[in-house]
C-alpha cells in the first residue's frame, strides 16, 4: 500500500509540474536533420533531432555521463564473456501506441547493421542479437567487446510493427538519394512526438505526455519548434528579435554581442569534435588535380600542407579564440588522447616549400577543396583561410563550399580529392576514430575513410582494440596506432571545436559537449 501511495504521489506531482510549464521553446541552428530514418546517417544534427523523438538503450546525459534509457541495466553474461545482456524497460509505448519489447530492440540493432546503415560501423563486433524473453536481449559478439554499450548511445530503437507496416524494414540508402516513409515520418518512444515536418524549413514537436521518463526529467517544454537557418546573420537576428529562444552553435563573431544583449545569455564549453582536412592519397590520379599523378600520395606533400595550414592563425583570425588548435583527431575527452600527440607545430612556409620541391612539385599544382558551409562553426571561412595559406607554397585551391546535404552525399560516394570534415567521438574512446577514419575502407569498417589510406598494422590494431579487455594492453595498442597515423600524416588536423549556445536568460540549459541538446532536461526560471 505504501509503495502504491508513493508512486501515485510521484505521478500526480509530475503531472502538476508538467501542467505548470506548458511552454513553447523555439530552437534554431544552421542545419537540419539529413533524414528522420534513425539508422541511415551517423551525423550530429541528424542525431540531435532524432534524440527528441527516439530513445536509445544507453545515452549520454548533459554531462555526457552514461545513463539508462530503454535498457534499465546492462552487463556481461556471467557464463559467456562474449554476450552482453540488456534488460529492457517494461511498460514503454511508442508514440503510435505499440508496446516496446525485446523484439523491437533486436529488430533495430539488426536494421542498423544493414549495408545501407551508416550506424553499422559501431556494430561490427556483433555476431548475433537475440531476445532471451520479452524484456531481455542478448547481444553476442565475435570476441569480448568492452565498448559495446558505449557504441549504442546514438543507436535509436524503432517499432518493428511500424516498420513492417510502412515497408521500411531496411534503412534508407542515403547515398543513392532513396526516399522512404521513414525519411519524413517517425514513431519513437522519446520525450517528443513529431507534429509536423518540412525538411530544411521547420519541424514541430509536442511533448509526449505518456513518456516513460516524464516523472524523472523536467519535461517543461510542451511544444518544441525547430527552425534551421543557414545564414549566421539571420540566426542571430532571429534570437535578438525574439523570433527564437535558443540558438545552438552561436557564430563566433556574435558571441560577445549576444552575451551582452538584454534578456539573453551564453552557455559555453568544449565540444567533443575535431575539424580537419582529408586528402585522397590512395588513388593513382585525381579528378581535380592538374598533374598526371597524385601529389597527396607523397608524404612530403602532406607534411608541407600540414606546415602551411596555420591552425594558430585560424584560431585567432577566423575563430576569434573560440577553438583549440589540434594535432590529432581526438579531443581531450577521449581515451587515447595525449598532450604529446596533440602538439601543434608552428607554421613554417620555408620548410613547406622545400618539401614541395623535394617531392617534385616546386611549381605547385591545382586542386579542388570541398567544404560544407552550414555544418561546422565558420566552416567556409576556415576553408577560405586554407586556400590563402596553401597558395603561399604554390598549391592553387579551387574552393567549392556548399550545403552539408550535398557535401556529405558526394563525400559518401567518394567523389572528393580534398575535403573538410569534423569528427566527434560519442564512445569517448579512440577505437571509434580508427574504426571509421583510419581502418581500410571495406565492408563495415573505414566507412568514413575517403583518403584511400590502408595500413595492415593499423587495421590489426583497430580490430584488436575493440576486443581487448585488459586496460593496459589495450591502451598500448591505441598508443601504437596513433603513432603510426601521426607519422604518416593521414589527415591535417585544424582544431578542436568550442561550443556556444545563446538563449533567453530565463532558460536553464547548459552546453553538452556532444552538441546534442536533450530538451527533456531544459528548465525555465520562472
Amino acid at each position: 500500500m505504501f509503495k502504491k501511495t508513493v508512486l501515485a504521489s510521484a505521478v500526480i506531482g509530475a503531472m502538476l509540474a508538467t501542467a505548470a510549464h506548458a511552454e513553447t521553446l523555439r530552437w534554431t541552428r544552421s542545419a537540419d536533420s539529413l533524414t528522420m530514418d534513425p539508422h541511415s546517417q551517423n551525423e550530429g544534427p541528424t542525431h540531435s533531432v532524432n534524440h527528441q523523438i527516439f530513445d536509445t538503450l544507453v545515452y549520454q546525459d548533459m554531462d555526457v555521463n552514461y545513463q539508462p534509457g530503454l535498457a534499465t541495466d546492462w552487463y556481461v553474461h556471467p557464463d559467456d564473456p562474449k554476450v552482453w545482456v540488456f534488460e529492457i524497460r517494461e511498460g514503454v509505448t511508442f508514440h503510435e501506441g505499440q508496446s516496446l519489447t525485446a523484439h523491437d530492440v533486436v529488430f533495430s540493432l539488426n536494421r542498423a547493421r544493414h549495408e545501407h546503415a551508416d550506424m553499422r560501423g559501431l556494430l561490427t563486433s556483433i555476431a548475433e542479437v537475440r531476445a532471451a524473453d520479452d524484456y531481455t536481449v542478448h547481444v553476442e559478439t565475435h570476441d569480448p567487446n568492452p565498448l559495446l554499450p558505449n557504441n549504442l548511445t546514438n543507436l535509436f530503437i524503432m517499432s518493428r510493427e511500424w516498420a513492417e507496416e510502412h515497408g521500411v524494414e531496411e534503412p534508407q540508402n542515403y547515398a543513392a538519394g532513396e526516399e522512404t516513409y521513414a525519411v519524413r515520418n517517425a514513431n519513437g518512444t522519446g520525450p517528443f512526438r513529431v507534429e509536423s515536418r518540412e525538411p530544411d524549413v521547420r519541424t514541430v514537436f509536442v511533448r509526449n505526455d505518456d513518456y516513460w521518463g516524464i516523472d524523472h526529467y523536467p519535461m517543461e517544454i510542451s511544444r518544441l519548434v525547430f527552425t534551421p537557418i543557414e545564414s549566421a546573420a539571420t540566426r542571430v537576428a532571429a534570437l535578438l528579435s525574439g523570433e527564437v529562444d535558443l540558438l545552438q552553435e552561436t557564430p563566433v563573431q556574435d558571441i560577445e554581442r549576444l552575451g551582452n544583449a538584454p534578456g539573453l545569455k551564453n552557455e559555453q564549453g568544449a565540444e567533443n569534435r575535431t575539424i580537419f582536412l582529408g586528402m585522397q592519397m590512395g588513388a593513382a590520379t585525381l579528378e581535380t588535380v592538374d598533374t598526371d599523378d597524385n601529389p597527396f600520395a607523397d608524404r612530403r606533400v602532406r607534411e608541407a600542407i600540414n606546415l602551411a595550414v596555420d591552425a594558430n592563425t585560424i584560431q585567432v583570425a577566423v575563430m576569434r579564440g573560440n577553438a583549440e588548435p589540434a594535432g590529432m583527431i581526438a579531443p581531450p575527452f577521449v581515451n587515447g588522447y595525449t598532450e604529446e600527440m596533440d602538439v601543434v607545430l608552428p607554421a613554417d612556409m620555408g620548410r613547406a616549400q622545400q618539401l614541395m620541391e623535394e617531392a617534385g612539385y616546386g611549381d605547385g599544382f591545382r586542386v579542388t577543396l570541398q567544404c560544407p558551409n552550414d555544418r561546422y562553426v565558420n566552416d567556409e571561412q576556415i576553408c577560405q583561410a586554407v586556400v590563402s595559406m596553401l597558395a603561399r607554397i604554390g598549391i592553387t585551391v579551387d574552393l567549392v563550399a556548399q550545403t552539408r546535404s550535398l557535401h556529405f552525399a558526394e563525400l559518401a560516394r567518394g567523389e572528393y580529392d580534398f575535403y573538410m570534415l569534423g569528427w566527434g567521438v560519442p564512445t569517448m574512446d579512440s577505437e571509434y576514430v580508427f574504426n571509421y577514419l583510419y581502418h581500410t575502407k571495406e565492408d563495415d569498417r573505414g566507412t568514413w575513410n575517403f583518403t584511400g589510406y590502408s595500413d595492415e598494422r593499423v587495421d590489426e590494431l583497430t580490430v584488436a582494440m575493440g576486443q581487448e579487455t585488459d586496460e593496459e594492453t589495450r591502451n598500448a595498442m591505441i598508443a601504437e596506432a596513433w603513432q603510426i597515423v601521426h607519422d604518416e600524416i593521414v589527415y591535417i588536423p585544424i582544431h578542436h571545436q568550442m561550443l556556444t549556445w545563446s538563449m533567453r536568460d530565463d532558460i536553464d540549459f547548459k552546453v553538452q559537449s556532444e552538441n546534442t541538446p536533450h530538451f527533456k532536461y531544459l528548465k525555465f526560471n520562472n
